[in-house]
């Protein structure tokens, strides 16, 4: 049977509803009903003692209604009815009947408890009306982020005591047990009663012996729970729990300490200080900006040149230094300059101050048309630079052509006009003209097709004499000595074509010769050509593998060698046969081979070299091996690097993502964790330089692919600048967060609250809330949302806040900043007037001497350096006018 059956009002349903389940478990052990016996006992005479009485025995001492009465009237400081003086049994009947109306008159209907069972001294029913009595005068009143008063007063002690180690709250029994949740409640609100670090989780019994007797002595909460027999209970009993915490909770609702006058215009004068230092800095930035962008802009106006490559060369090297050097540290202080403008707008915003104006041709906006203005003037200058480059290249391009073609050109005349006026056609055979006749045939188409390279030369010389080439002079008589030499071997052709012509018919022998050395010496010259050209064949490796591999197709050629020798040697044989044949029959010209142009001593050349060409391969692939291996050894290198660098990077990019949510504490600690984090990436540069110059090593041996990492030194280098980047960001919104709740009033104990439901809600860490998350959260702190239509407007008006570009979803910053502007606010200048007021004892005037009594130093001096004296008739020597001067600190800034 449940003592405790009662039909509360609405908004109690859920909690009673749970708690009919609790008590059906609570009665089914003895120990409970002696715990609950002892706590509400102590309970009902820390209030009795105000009226001068107590009770010993509970279920004997309410037995008449006159205590219960005189109970109800203390906590809840009403009247109750007279009571009836008679000892009869319906006597004490009306009495208890008068306390259990009294209870039901205050929204709490009472169910299977009657006033005979009380004057009966049922126990149990006793129990669960005192029971009705704490939920409804001591629990009930307890709210915390719209709770019921058990969840409420149980997330109470849950924030309390989070940052006490061995204390983690779930319940009001096995929580409670070692004591050290009682101790860290105390410790939180008066650190100065207990010495918290000195006590262990496995001594429960000093633990609560320490909290009882603190509590008791001074604060003044009654002994209300057995140490011994919470810890020999498997369960404590957890209405006993509650109570005794309730009372805890009494104690300290209204331990929270106001800012005093004092701190209020320290805060006021600190921010005044600390904007005029902002404006003075940033008129010194604006002014060194502005300078240096007119002395600038000439410079990138310029468009003078020598007209030769090299030397728009050295133009763009100095564009690209300025673009490297000069440039950079002008962006970052443009940055900073909006940076510490719009963080001062901010600050003046949130101080109620008016905001700043800097001096004429010093504002943001003028500053950012200068800017624009030298980045169109660098836009013009890099266009103007390539455009010049383009057209000297062009030049140099078509005069490296000329000449490249004259070469062509030049090398093959060379001879050719000795050639056409040789007389080695006279005294041959008929066979060995009419091969002179055919080659010069071919010699003649071989200048028929020389004619348009010709042509080429002279048209590219007419372009560069159009293009105002610097070395046009050169270009001209080259040109002209070679249409000239064209000219000449024209007619030297004709010319011997007649004489050969001639030649012919007087020649009438025809001899056979050289067939056997044509058809064995052809194809042996060009095996020799082929393995010349392999020989010297320049090759391009990038790895070990590839350079072994052409290593043993050397081997393989080398192993052809021998063969190749034995044929040498047939064919030397074939032409010294030819030689002793000649000569044998004085056959003129013998030596000459019309069925082919290789001779001897050509083979005997290509075959020396050959041999020659051998080892040099062998040489230069061995160097090749070597070059190949040291280049491995710096992929190796610049990989083990940077695969250390670019994982700590991203570990770091990581850590500071989770700092704004996840990292418990104050604002001032996420500010040193993160300049803690920009100190350790400042240390970490120098494996930045060391990867560098690896990459630098990797650069110039041409390596620009390594298997062994992931991580190129741009990607290591854009996530070092995006780390700095990020660290900055981070650094500046955890200051404007300071510089608001400093502004705003905000305790750090508030932030944490804010953090710590914002957490709680973010169930993927995602970092951002999605509507409806967002919508319990605010609920979760207290803010009113109603579940109508209504409501719904007011949360679309707020989405609209927190979210403006309609993402989806609320970001942790958006949050804060929502939560900051609905939960503070702001100092004015009739909050510093009557701060000053409290420091003068209520006169309308202070002294320099109050002011240096109640202000740290620096504060007093500065309100004494600028407080005008006071006129009033009431006034005393040396009277300072805080009226006019508090006025004064919200109007314009002198600066």
């Amino acid at each position: 049977m449940d003592y405790n059956m009662m039909e509360p009002d609405v908004d109690w349903d859920e909690y009673m509803t749970q708690e009919d389940e609790w008590d059906r478990d609570s009665l089914l052990d003895p120990a409970w009903e002696r715990q609950q016996k002892k706590t509400f006992t102590a309970w009902c005479n820390s209030h009795l003692r105000k009226a001068g009485t107590a009770i010993e025995d509970m279920e004997e001492d309410f037995r008449n209604g006159l205590k219960l009465m005189l109970l109800l009237e203390v906590i809840s400081g009403e009247r109750l009815p007279k009571p009836d003086r008679g000892k009869m049994r319906f006597h004490k009947i009306a009495n208890v009947n008068k306390a259990l109306e009294f209870i039901e008159r205050k929204g709490v209907k009472l169910i299977s408890i009657g006033a005979e069972e009380i004057v009966d001294g049922n126990l149990k029913m006793t129990l669960g009306m005192i029971w009705t009595i704490i939920l409804r005068f001591a629990i009930q009143d307890i709210s915390v982020e719209e709770l019921s008063a058990k969840e409420g007063l149980l997330l109470w002690c849950q924030r309390k005591t989070a940052p006490y180690k061995n204390v983690n709250v779930q319940n009001f029994h096995i929580s409670f047990k070692d004591g050290l949740a009682f101790c860290a409640l105390i410790h939180r609100h008066r650190p100065d009663l207990i010495d918290y670090h000195s006590l262990k989780k496995d001594d429960p019994l000093t633990n609560l012996n320490t909290a009882f007797d603190v509590a008791e002595k001074y604060l003044d909460i009654p002994r209300m729970l057995d140490p011994e027999e919470i810890i020999n209970t498997p369960k404590p009993d957890e209405k006993s729990i509650m109570t005794y915490v309730s009372s805890y909770y009494h104690a300290f609702a209204g331990a929270q300490k106001a800012e005093t006058a004092a701190g209020r215009i320290c805060k006021v004068l600190r921010v005044n200080q600390d904007n005029e230092r902002l404006m003075e800095e940033y008129e010194r930035l604006a002014s060194d900006l502005l300078e240096w962008i007119r002395r600038t802009t000439p410079w990138l106006e310029d468009r003078t040149t020598d007209n030769t490559l090299p030397g728009i060369q050295d133009k763009l090297q100095e564009f690209r230094d300025y673009r490297r050097h000069h440039k950079p540290p002008r962006v970052e202080e443009k940055g900073k300059l909006e940076t510490n403008f719009n963080t001062l707008q901010t600050k003046l915003r949130l101080s109620n101050r008016p905001a700043y104006l800097p001096t004429d041709g010093k504002m943001v906006s003028d500053i950012a048309k200068a800017w624009k203005g030298l980045e169109l003037v660098e836009k013009g200058f890099e266009e103007w630079l390539l455009a010049e480059m383009r057209r000297l290249e062009r030049l140099d391009h078509l005069a490296q052509k000329f000449r490249h073609k004259c070469n062509i050109h030049e090398e093959w005349s060379g001879g050719k006009e000795q050639m056409l006026q040789a007389n080695d056609f006279k005294g041959c055979k008929l066979h060995e003209l009419k091969a002179m006749k055919r080659k010069h045939e071919a010699f003649e188409s071989d200048l028929a097709a020389h004619q348009d390279r010709v042509e080429q030369i002279a048209a590219i010389a007419q372009e560069l004499n159009d293009l105002d080439y610097h070395d046009i002079g050169s270009v001209n008589t080259r040109c002209q000595k070679i249409c000239d030499q064209w000219d000449v071997l024209g007619t030297l052709t004709q010319k011997r074509r007649s004489a050969l012509d001639e030649a012919e018919a007087i020649l009438d022998r025809i001899d056979h010769l050289h067939l056997e050395f044509a058809k064995r010496a052809a194809p042996f010259n060009n095996w020799m050509d082929g393995a010349r050209e392999d020989l010297q064949d320049m090759f391009i490796v990038h790895t070990v593998e590839e350079i072994m591999g052409l290593l043993d197709s050397h081997e393989q050629f080398k192993m052809t060698l021998g063969e190749a020798d034995k044929e040498f040697n047939a064919i030397v044989q074939l032409v010294n046969e030819v030689q002793r044949i000649g000569a044998q029959y004085n056959v003129p010209n013998a030596n000459n081979n019309p069925y082919t142009t290789l001779v001897s001593k050509d083979i005997t050349t290509k075959w020396a070299d050959v041999k020659k060409l051998v080892p040099q391969r062998d040489k230069s692939l061995q160097d090749e091996l070597a070059k190949q291996q040291a280049n491995e050894r710096l992929r190796r290198q610049f990989a083990q690097k940077a695969n250390i660098v670019g994982p700590w990077i991203e570990r770091q990019m990581e850590a500071i993502a989770t700092i704004g949510t996840q990292m418990t504490g104050t604002l001032e600690d996420q500010l040193r964790k993160l300049r803690q984090y920009e100190q350790a990436v400042t240390q970490y540069k120098p494996n930045m330089d060391e990867l560098e110059t690896y990459n630098q090593a990797c650069q110039e041996a041409y390596i620009f692919e390594n298997r062994h990492t992931q991580y190129t030194m741009e990607t290591i280098r854009v996530g070092w600048e995006q780390l700095m980047t990020a660290i900055s960001r981070n650094i500046n919104e955890v200051e404007n967060q300071i510089l608001t709740r400093d502004a705003k009033g905000i305790t750090e104990e508030q932030l944490s609250d804010f953090r710590a439901s914002f957490n709680h809600f973010d169930k993927k860490r995602t970092l951002q809330l999605e509507p409806r998350d967002f919508r319990a959260c605010l609920v979760s702190l207290g803010y009113n949302i109603r579940e109508d239509k209504i409501g719904d407007q007011e949360f679309s008006r707020i989405m609209c806040i927190v979210d403006p570009n309609n993402t989806g979803y609320v970001t942790f910053q958006a949050f804060v900043d929502f939560m900051t502007r609905e939960m503070t606010d702001s100092d004015t200048a009739d909050q510093v007037m009557a701060s000053f007021k409290v420091l003068a004892g209520g006169k309308p005037c202070i002294t320099a001497e109050e002011l240096r009594r109640e202000l740290p130093p620096d504060q007093a001096e500065y309100c004494i350096a600028r407080m005008a004296p006071y006129r009033g008739h009431d006034a005393v020597p040396g009277a300072l006018d805080y009226l006019s001067f508090s006025a004064s600190l919200y109007g314009e800034s002198d600066l």
